[in-house]
């Protein structure tokens, strides 16, 4: 199904940040970029994930995340929604604890800078990312986000793939939700292919009108 020129702006915008070849990161080992689809009853969403240190010494580090979602029907406007948060990291020691600073480009709520504080950690097994930021406008908002995913291996060549990914976006002046959600993923990988089946549980606004999408996701570690 093709894609709002809307949403489309902002993939472009991610994929050109993470895709320039004149915006050199370096780490080993170099962590993947995984993009996954899930296509549900309702809507097809999509998810990109990049994370990298600038230098393998570096105390700084760029998280960047695209998710978007597109209703089948044109009618619906409610659950359509792009979110791309570009963030820099500054480590604190060796605890995973970072400083963090960035901008995110949002659909429904617009454009602002954030600050916060964020954790990672990263084995072959596990990954979990959490973040805690400050969005510096006029609502004052509070958002937590959170990333975990866990890879126990079945045999040589398969494991299970398993995460628990959340946001809550809360209006500190107006003491009420943006949006929230919680994405849920469990099936299999093979290398840096996986698929399985998938829930995403959305709400938005004060009101939190739900948004919720059953179905089967594939995804690639680049």
């Amino acid at each position: 199904m093709p894609l709002s020129s809307k949403n489309w702006f902002f993939v472009l915008l991610l994929t050109v940040i993470t895709g320039n070849p004149l915006v050199s990161f370096s780490q080993t080992p170099i962590p993947p970029i995984p993009m996954e689809f899930m296509f549900g009853q309702d809507r097809m969403d999509y998810q990109l994930v990049m994370k990298r240190n600038f230098t393998p010494q570096s105390k700084f580090s760029v998280l960047a995340i695209a998710v978007f979602s597109e209703n089948y029907g044109k009618e619906r406007q409610v659950g359509d929604a792009v979110v791309i948060p570009l963030q820099v990291n500054y480590a604190l020691g060796n605890s995973g604890l970072s400083l963090a600073a960035g901008a995110e480009a949002n659909s429904v709520a617009g454009f602002s800078n954030f600050l916060g504080l964020a954790h990672s950690k990263a084995t072959k097994k596990l990954l979990a990312i959490t973040v805690l930021s400050y969005q510096l406008k006029e609502s004052q908002d509070l958002k937590l986000f959170g990333l975990y995913e866990y890879k126990p291996p079945l045999s040589e060549n398969w494991s299970l793939y398993t995460r628990l990914q959340f946001t809550y976006n809360q209006g500190l002046r107006s003491s009420v939700n943006n949006r929230s959600f919680i994405y849920l993923r469990a099936g299999l990988k093979k290398g840096p292919f996986g698929f399985g089946l998938g829930a995403n549980l959305d709400a938005y606004g004060a009101s939190k009108i739900p948004r919720e999408n059953y179905g089967l996701f594939t995804r690639w570690e680049f």
